[in-house]
């Protein structure tokens, strides 16, 4: 097969999934905004909580608190006021908590808008001293923008190994007679649950605007960041960093990494509907263009890397594609194209952002930059 007969194919192969996707308007599509809002995005968000994220048995807790256990207004050589939050609950199960780590430029006017990072690496990654710094979470570059830099570690809301669901929010909340449903939420929803709250925290502090805050994730923190971008429609801007999998990536073209593998990988990030659609993803009610299109008219970034296969770039660019027209209900530009940039090319004019990254697995400097320029754009 010659070079220009393998692209070919490729083209029809694209062409192939995008007509098997499931409509993103809905079935029957919405024809206005306001029948997206009233019953589209509804039905859209029921499905995915049904067969992927699963249900939270609980939103903003009524004895949801927050405590400063440290305040610094003398941080990174006086530029920012570091804040470290802890953000407590309690239901049936017990108590928890978790710990927000905040840098509030000084300079810049209040209230500020922010980037919320749920870190999935090593706590090094967010060291609140700054005596370690790492591209990962460049607050000092953040905070040099003119946003607050905040991040919480997603262990603290349910660790990323056990599956009985015993610590963190799941024995807090989760309260389930017998065998746990399979639509009951799991990982990735717990790690959501907490970005919320920490938009909670924001909506108490005058420093803070909670109406401009982006949440970011990368990898299975940006599968979270998609999520909590998706169910709190308080969220400004969702960035996806090389989410793949039940991220950005769309699961029909089957390509990187499947949703067998990843079930069978980490089985308690999904909830146990997902398991259903092993190896049978054209059987899926929907597909992660319309998890997308779930934050319209909110502004959102997909992000990619070149050498990134097993989180299938291509799939990535082509849900943010086929997320557009609810965009456009809205009168609002999506991606504004369905040709894939070279690689270091943002796409950045409209609602919904893309680049593809020279380079591997991972969120880094270049990343930041453009999450930022983006922000410049829509959260101020």
């Amino acid at each position: 097969m010659n070079l220009k007969t393998t692209f070919l194919a490729l083209l029809l192969a694209a062409h192939s999934s995008a007509q098997d996707l499931p409509n993103v308007l809905g079935t029957p599509p919405a024809a206005t905004k306001e029948e997206w809002l009233k019953t589209q995005r509804p039905q859209t968000l029921e499905l995915f909580k049904e067969n992927i994220f699963g249900r939270a048995p609980i939103g903003k807790p009524a004895n949801l608190s927050f405590k400063t256990i440290k305040e610094d207004p003398t941080a990174m050589e006086g530029k920012a006021t570091l804040k470290i939050v802890e953000i407590s609950y309690s239901g049936p199960g017990g108590d928890g908590k978790f710990k927000l780590i905040a840098f509030i430029p000084n300079k810049a006017q209040k209230p500020a808008p922010g980037y919320l990072l749920i870190c999935n690496r090593d706590r090094e990654n967010i060291d609140p001293t700054r005596e370690k710094k790492d591209d990962f979470w460049p607050a000092e570059t953040i905070v040099s923008r003119g946003y607050v830099a905040a991040t919480f570690h997603n262990s603290e809301l349910s660790t990323d190994s056990d599956l009985n669901f015993d610590n963190g929010v799941h024995k807090v909340f989760d309260q389930y007679p017998g065998k746990r449903p399979g639509d009951a939420w799991a990982t990735i929803a717990g790690w959501a649950w907490g970005a919320s709250r920490v938009l909670d925290y924001f909506e108490s502090t005058p420093d803070v605007d909670a109406s401009k805050i982006a949440v970011i994730g990368h990898s299975r923190g940006g599968k979270a960041s998609l999520w909590a971008g998706a169910s709190d429609p308080r969220f400004a801007l969702t960035i996806s960093n090389n989410s793949g999998c039940t991220g950005a990536a769309l699961a029909r073209r089957r390509k990187g990494e499947l949703v067998a593998r990843i079930n069978k990988s980490f089985p308690h990030w999904f909830c146990g509907n997902y398991k259903k659609y092993n190896d049978k993803e054209n059987t899926l009610p929907i597909d992660q263009h319309q998890l997308i299109a779930l934050m319209a008219p909110r502004a959102v970034y997909v992000a990619s890397a070149s050498k990134d296969a097993w989180a299938d770039p291509e799939g990535e660019f082509l849900a943010a594609v086929h997320a557009g027209p609810v965009y456009q209900l809205f009168g609002l530009k999506g991606l504004g194209t369905k040709t894939m940039p070279a690689n270091d090319t943002p796409l950045q004019s409209g609602s919904i952002g893309y680049h593809i990254r020279s380079g591997k697995h991972d969120l880094t400097a270049y990343d930041w930059e453009q999450y930022l320029n983006f922000g410049d754009i829509h959260l101020k």
